[in-house]
């Protein structure tokens, strides 16, 4: 296979792939129907949207049992600001309220994306 690794601070975070093989594993994991490439794809919630319960963002990730640390590496930030996160005193960008929701499984940002 063909397949490019992408990191982030040592460890890997992304696998790209060509298409073809995509579908081929698609379709050994029994998975029928993907999108073409090209196609429009829709969010459940637009990339602006605040996570819904960010001042609770804490007690969602104690009740899962996820230690700080791990949801932190797991979105690509440092548990430092990720504490500050849950504190309220930082905001974070969409792109890491979309991951913090979909670590979390905060329903919603998992339904159609």
């Amino acid at each position: 296979m063909d397949i490019q690794i992408i990191t982030r601070e040592g460890e890997p975070e992304y696998a790209v792939l060509p298409w073809a093989q995509y579908q081929a594993l698609l379709k050994a994991a029994g998975i029928n129907e993907q999108p073409a490439p090209d196609a429009p794809v829709r969010h459940a919630a637009s990339p602006d949207t605040i996570l819904p319960g960010l001042d609770q963002l804490r007690s969602l990730r104690e009740g899962k049992g996820i230690a700080i640390e791990a949801l932190a590496r797991t979105v690509g930030i440092s548990p430092s600001y990720l504490a500050l996160i849950e504190s309220g005193e930082r905001q974070p960008d969409a792109a890491i309220r979309r991951s913090l929701a979909w670590e979390l499984t905060v329903p919603g940002w998992r339904d159609e994306s």
